[in-house]
């Protein structure tokens, strides 16, 4: 959902920055690798000693670059497989900082094992809805459903996340992990019954052409 609203939005806000950028010669490529890196950075550095907002402060500065590197990418004619790829594998790096952050926040400094529960779920959740996708597009097949897809994830924890860090309460931060939890749940089995109908519609298809 966030995808279709914001996307256009942010990608015209965007555009001078990416176009300025390939004019210093700048490729796709590296605002990808550098985008990486600093949300790794911001959640790995500050989220472990309960420094939320200040991780989110410098997750968010960085995590745009995700639209930027696309923008960059169509606007010099050099999307490609290889960037995609590139894009949609280092996403995950970026995934597993984020909320590996908080797990060790909250298996450390805050010290409170539902909040590092709830975490980890999100955190391996996350990879499986990743995962179906993936693995159904590698049998040829689509999987592009959920409730909860990464956009939604990422962004309502670091709102949620950067609230708690100025002084909100915690549950706060619990009620959105809770939801993604849910919505994450709903969207692998959304996935995995998208699959199978068409995974059934194939054998049905062969049988009848033999």
């Amino acid at each position: 959902m966030l995808n279709r609203f914001a996307k256009a939005l942010f990608t015209r806000i965007f555009t001078p920055v990416a176009r300025l950028l390939l004019s210093w010669g700048v490729s796709p490529d590296v605002v990808t690798l550098v985008g990486t890196v600093g949300v790794c950075f911001g959640a790995l550095a500050f989220f472990p000693r309960g420094e939320l907002f200040w991780g989110v402060m410098v997750v968010t500065a960085f995590v745009f670059s995700d639209l930027i590197d696309g923008t960059m990418a169509r606007m010099s004619g050099r999307s490609s497989v290889w960037g995609a790829y590139l894009d949609s594998t280092l996403d995950r790096f970026g995934d597993a900082a984020v909320f590996g952050g908080l797990v060790l926040c909250y298996a450390g400094p805050k010290d409170n094992d539902v909040m590092m529960v709830l975490s980890l779920a999100c955190l391996v959740l996350g990879f499986l809805v990743s995962y179906a996708r993936a693995r159904a597009e590698g049998l040829g097949m689509q999987a592009n459903v959920g409730v909860a897809e990464r956009s939604e994830r990422l962004v309502f924890t670091l709102v949620a996340a950067g609230f708690v860090g100025i002084g909100v309460t915690h549950y706060l931060l619990m009620g959105v992990l809770i939801l993604l939890v849910v919505g994450s749940t709903i969207t692998i089995f959304q996935r995995i019954m998208m699959v199978r109908r068409q995974a059934l519609a194939r054998e049905v298809a062969g049988t009848e052409a033999v």
